[in-house]
């Protein structure tokens, strides 16, 4: 049953609404963006596209670029699910590799809208940058599921270059022709090194 206190809705339902409304100004963000242009649209004009004010688009995206990028906890708790739930057998290398097909390549092929939102951070140099940063923020966390995984202390310095570069093979994809193989590829190599270095998962 939902909490009420007075002069407030109930809680499942406030969360709800606000819920919607990040999603509807984060929607909205997209759409104009990919109609008009990231630079070309100002922060104003998406809260007048969701009829909220800017003060309250900013207690949803604290910056311009987040808006973009609504799905990042999302992204890493698949991220770190991939890991953690690999079928018995599977190396920690190979269960990234599946993920970074499956998530950041088959997605843009298979679906034309995601492809679209690939190529406009890939054209605009403060989405790159940003998206840069999102994903690095997920390299602690990945490192400790990785080490988890592979029975060494969360720290583990090898854990640690694992993450940061299975989180940058993808982005050797952009301008080549077969960005699968690109992406194949590189986590092959990331599997010799990481087979070379001693008993792992």
């Amino acid at each position: 049953m939902s909490e009420t206190t007075a002069d407030q809705e109930p809680v499942g339902r406030r969360e709800r609404k606000k819920a919607a409304t990040r999603r509807a100004l984060a929607d909205a963000a997209l759409r104009l963006f990919l109609e008009h242009g990231y630079d070309q649209v100002g922060i104003r004009d998406i809260a007048d596209a969701v009829d909220v004010s800017t003060t309250t688009l900013f207690k949803y995206f604290p910056v311009k670029e987040a808006l973009v990028f609504d799905e990042d906890a999302e992204q890493e708790a698949r991220l770190l699910a991939a890991v953690h739930e690999r079928p018995r057998g599977q190396s920690v290398v190979a269960a990234l590799r599946e993920h970074a097909l499956s998530c950041r390549v088959g997605r843009r092929d298979a679906d034309p809208a995601f492809a679209a939102f690939v190529s406009l951070v890939e054209d605009t140099p403060a989405l790159r940058e940003y998206a840069q940063r999102m994903w690095l923020r997920h390299e602690t966390a990945l490192a400790h599921a990785i080490a988890e995984a592979s029975g060494v202390p969360a720290d583990d310095p090898d854990c640690a270059a694992l993450a940061h570069f299975a989180l940058e093979a993808p982005r050797s994809a952009p301008g080549h022709a077969d960005r699968r193989e690109t992406v194949t590829r590189a986590f092959d190599l990331l599997e010799r090194g990481w087979n070379t270095i001693g008993p792992r998962a």
